[in-house]
């Protein structure tokens, strides 16, 4: 097991909890639908990565290959520069829109890291 992607995943996954709940009660009220869909695209991909997080944590015990531990930084660089661009951009109106595809870039190696290490 890969104790620190695991406690990274956990975490992640109950701020997005946290986050998603938030716009749903508190953001509703102030943002536009179009900018609340952004907020809600970036809280629905910090979710799923952060599920990837745990399975990396738990994948890591039967494929213990430096290319899986690797993929647990990418999913989390992938959270940084994904999710928190979108909620940059929505919540405190700064303009980073350019980092939003490198988070997805880092999503996308990250998976093919962690196919790599179990092959």
């Amino acid at each position: 097991m890969y104790k620190q992607a695991l406690i990274a995943g956990i975490i992640l996954a109950a701020l997005s909890v946290m986050l998603g709940a938030f716009g749903a009660h508190a953001l509703k009220q102030i943002l536009p639908p179009d900018q609340l869909l952004i907020f809600e695209t970036g809280v629905r991909y910090q979710f799923y990565h952060s599920v990837a997080l745990i399975i990396t944590g738990i994948l890591y015990a039967s494929y213990p290959h430096k290319f899986v531990k690797l993929s647990a930084t990418f999913f989390r660089l992938g959270i940084v520069f994904f999710s928190g661009s979108l909620y940059s951009m929505t919540v405190f109106k700064i303009p980073v829109g350019a980092l939003t595809p490198v988070g997805g870039l880092f999503f996308i190696v990250g998976w093919l890291s962690m196919g790599w290490g179990v092959y």
